[in-house]
């Protein structure tokens, strides 16, 4: 009988450091996602520091930079000039008044997008600088999207071919164009066809999958038991089974 009571409390035992281990396991993977979050984030913010810009880097969601009337992605023309659909650009915060507007090779900039009114949530425009102007101490942009209108760059295009930009609010558009309190930065780097991660992944499709992954991960590291931890549950029945028998005879 005390032999039996032994097996029993050595089976409680192992029992209880497998679970440690599982436990363990489950620990160390929450520290390696914190670790990324944190790199990541460290990354993040250190990029802000360095290029002096909220948005030191974005993927290009539109066609309008894209001078190829057809197949406007990264995929097909990836080292074309401008940008496409699918590339990642590096956008460095800069001085309204060293912003180039020497077309055709002017600067590719980057704008909050002007308001209708006080409801309008906005967004960013990458768009191709072709003129500024000072006024009141503001400089204003005149901008257009190197494929847009009949004259794609680097051809000259007239002024109605450029965007037209309106906001509600003072001093942040001027007879069409659009102010230096909207300028984020300028493009200064771009790599193809990464940008598509970007755009999948700011997408719900795209999260939904990556969340599904980390599921599956996980579940395949601690749900689904290991042949070796299957040996290790077993032994100690095993074991008991076999004292059980002897103290039987």
């Amino acid at each position: 009988m005390l032999i039996l009571k032994y097996a029993v409390f050595i089976t409680k035992i192992k029992l209880e450091e497998i679970s440690k281990k599982s436990w363990k396991k489950i620990l160390n993977v929450l520290v390696l996602l914190a670790a990324i979050v944190i790199g990541f984030l460290g990354f993040w913010f250190g990029l802000k520091a360095i290029l002096n810009t909220e948005y030191p880097i974005l993927p290009v969601s539109t066609s309008n930079m894209c001078v190829f009337q057809s197949n406007c992605d990264s995929l097909a023309h990836p080292f074309e000039p401008t940008l496409h659909v699918g590339d990642l650009v590096v956008v460095q915060g800069v001085d309204a008044r060293d912003v180039g507007f020497t077309y055709p090779n002017s600067d590719i900039v980057l704008f909050h997008s002007p308001k209708s009114d006080y409801y309008d949530s906005g967004g960013l425009v990458i768009t191709r600088v072709v003129a500024k102007e000072e006024r009141n101490g503001i400089v204003f942009f005149r901008t257009k999207g190197d494929g847009v209108g009949g004259h794609t760059w680097p051809e000259i295009s007239n002024v109605s071919e450029c965007d037209r930009w309106n906001d509600y609010r003072e001093n942040y558009t001027w007879n069409d164009m659009i102010s230096e309190k909207l300028l984020v930065g300028k493009v200064v780097f771009r790599i193809p066809w990464i940008g598509y991660i970007a755009l999948f992944v700011q997408n719900p499709s795209g999260i939904l999958v990556i969340i599904v992954l980390m599921i599956i991960i996980l579940i395949a590291k601690f749900a689904i038991p290991t042949s070796k931890s299957k040996k290790a549950k077993v032994e100690p029945e095993t074991n008991v089974k076999r004292l059980a028998h002897i103290v039987h005879v």
